[in-house]
């Protein structure tokens, strides 16, 4: 901590998502002033002269290109993981165990054993930002309330061309040993966050993936987003595609696909649930909407932190507002000492649901949970 009533914050990583837990970490204070306000201690990144030029712009204290040189550095009391999957485990492992509160993104490691290796009395919130969209809250409450009655079967769907290009570099993304499994971990665990949010548990599943493009070409650098690469071929190692059909534990069953080649997709993440009594629908590139059978709903005050940024139904939030939502929680959870938002148990629910995708399609039969 670095005073009363603050908090010092780390940012491990700074590609998009570092600067996107940046800009809200410098927000989180206009829509939340009762909780600690977060001063921005210390970046780290790898790529040379990142760092340096990520303090210049945002105001960080101090830039170093090795994160293990802020573990002791006593200023800092939280730490935003947005480092590459397959550096979350030693990341936040080693802060947790050093008392630092921890906001990391999904999929929070490489497997279900990634996540739960970070151990430690600290709080910890995952980046699972979809569920805090205000209409997704707002589909909630319908569902615990049974306004669409008995749900009987539902499709989530998280369709993307990110990487539809073949030219797209082959990046630390495509390759099995830092990026894990690919659009399972990076789209799919958004999915199944969402299944598990809206739904309930799975208890079993059966499931297909596939590498739709097999060779790309290596970036000329280093990248932070979705470059074209300009070097030699490589093989992609790891899943562009995966559809599941899912049984939940209430009875319902779920449709799940996720891709990151799906032509033509920008972002069309989102879901359709029927019960016996009626229908609920919400695309994200609409996410102040919320279809209920024939009608539009324009999600309000009333509905999830909607209230925080707009005054009026019809304004809609954008993405960085949902990671300002989630930096608020994160604060309330360190401030009042209980967990708020998506938690790392989330986290290990989810890579737990995602191994079993990868075990099935291996298989070809059904595995459960």
């Amino acid at each position: 901590m670095t005073g009363m009533g603050s908090i010092g914050v780390a940012v491990i990583g700074f590609g998009w998502m570092g600067r996107a837990h940046t800009r809200a970490w410098a927000r989180v204070g206009h829509h939340y002033p009762e909780l600690p306000r977060p001063e921005l201690i210390a970046v780290a990144d790898d790529v040379p002269g990142r760092a340096a030029e990520a303090a210049g712009v945002y105001g960080f204290a101090t830039a170093t290109t090795d994160w293990r040189a802020l573990l002791g550095d006593p200023r800092i009391g939280a730490v935003s993981v947005t480092a590459p999957n397959f550096l979350h485990r030693e990341i936040g492992a080693a802060f947790a165990a050093s008392g630092r509160h921890l906001w990391i993104e999904k999929p929070v490691g490489l497997s279900a054993a990634d996540a739960r290796a970070i151990t430690g009395d600290v709080r910890v919130a995952v980046g699972f930002n979809y569920r805090h969209a205000p209409a997704v809250a707002r589909a909630r409450e319908i569902l615990r309330a049974g306004g669409i009655g008995r749900v009987t079967h539902a499709r989530f769907r998280f369709l993307s061309d990110y990487a539809a290009d073949p030219d797209t570099a082959l990046s630390w993304r495509f390759e099995r040993a830092r990026g894990g499994n690919g659009v399972l971990g990076d789209l799919g665990s958004h999915a199944v966050d969402l299944v598990r949010h809206l739904l309930g548990e799975v208890s079993a599943l059966v499931a297909d993936t596939a590498i739709v493009i097999a060779e790309r070409p290596r970036p000329a650098g280093a990248t932070s987003g979705h470059q074209r690469g300009t070097g030699a071929p490589g093989p992609v190692e790891n899943e562009d595609w995966f559809g599941a059909l899912l049984r939940m534990r209430s009875g319902a069953r779920v449709t799940l696909e996720a891709s990151r080649v799906a032509a033509g997709e920008q972002n069309r993440y989102g879901f359709t649930v029927h019960g016996t009594e009626g229908v609920l629908s919400w695309d994200f590139r609409r996410m102040g909407e919320l279809r209920t059978g024939d009608a539009t709903v324009f999600v309000g005050p009333g509905d999830g932190a909607h209230g925080d940024f707009q005054p009026g139904a019809g304004i809609p939030l954008g993405y960085d507002d949902l990671k300002v939502i989630e930096a608020g929680l994160f604060l309330r959870s360190i401030a009042e000492g209980v967990p708020h938002g998506a938690t790392l148990a989330d986290a290990v629910a989810a890579a737990e649901v995602l191994d079993a995708v990868t075990e099935s399609a291996a298989s070809g039969r059904w595995v459960g949970l």
